[in-house]
């Protein structure tokens, strides 16, 4: 299967604290990628470099390659827009636009990006919103604010949000450790729909969620406090948590650290 990430030799640096080092993986179009490890291990951090989220924050920059299909994201000339634009991102706490309706809140990242009929908006909202499994909840409340949603629904509005813009790849930073545990089911069960059309990667604490949603799972760790988090390996979902080939990652999945 063609890759659709390949990242090779990736640092992440804050400053001059480095903060991930030398990794390199390949995802495949159309699965789920779940990212474990302890905290402070570079996941999050390394999630980020893959739309040049990590940019954002200052002294944030990286060495290294990452490829979207034939495209280097860090190539002379790439506009982290469109990046973003291509590799979209859902955060650990749903952030709908407050002062934004549910359906301005769905069409605000095509509104940025072109200009739109009204006919056209109207398609695109209700798309992304039943391919979030939230259009029959709020089909009668467009014209509300998005912030007066429940948790759960939050989080698919701005999952709705994301794959509006048709994405190539959507990133999930601990999507569901906010949410109660329906609305969690509700996102993992749409995770499982959404990989028909997106290739997603997601960072997540919860040992059962990476084994029910992934295809792959990629544990990371760091050596001691202050080194740089490193990728210590990745395989089928089903190997890592039946058969890892490294010890570490035996421990941390059998709860021994972590």
């Amino acid at each position: 299967m063609a890759k659709r990430i390949d990242v090779s030799g990736l640092s992440a640096y804050y400053g001059p604290f480095r903060a991930i080092e030398d990794i390199s993986m390949t995802v495949e179009p159309r699965s789920v990628t779940a990212f474990i490890g302890p905290s402070g291990c570079g996941k999050s951090t390394f999630l980020r470099t893959l739309n040049r989220m990590h940019e954002v924050t200052p002294g944030g920059r990286v060495e290294g390659k990452v490829m979207l299909d034939a495209e280097d994201l860090y190539g002379t000339g790439v506009d982290p827009v469109t990046v973003r634009r291509e590799v979209g991102m859902v955060f650990q706490r749903p952030n709908p636009f407050p002062t934004m309706s549910v359906y301005d809140n769905v069409a605000a990242g095509l509104r940025l990006n072109g200009s739109y009929k009204k006919s056209q908006l109207d398609d695109v909202v209700e798309k992304s919103l039943r391919g979030a499994n939230l259009w029959n909840e709020v089909k009668d409340r467009l014209n509300k604010p998005g912030s007066g949603l429940s948790g759960g629904q939050q989080q698919r509005l701005c999952i709705a949000r994301a794959i509006a813009v048709e994405p190539k790849v959507l990133l999930m930073d601990e999507p569901c450790s906010a949410l109660d545990p329906i609305s969690t089911l509700a996102i993992e069960d749409l995770i499982g729909e959404l990989k028909q059309r997106f290739t997603i990667v997601i960072v997540t604490h919860n040992m059962q969620q990476a084994a029910r949603v992934s295809d792959r799972t990629a544990f990371f760790n760091l050596a001691a406090v202050g080194q740089p988090g490193r990728l210590i390996e990745i395989d089928d979902t089903e190997r890592i948590f039946s058969n890892p080939s490294v010890q570490a990652t035996e421990d941390y999945i059998s709860g021994r650290f972590g």
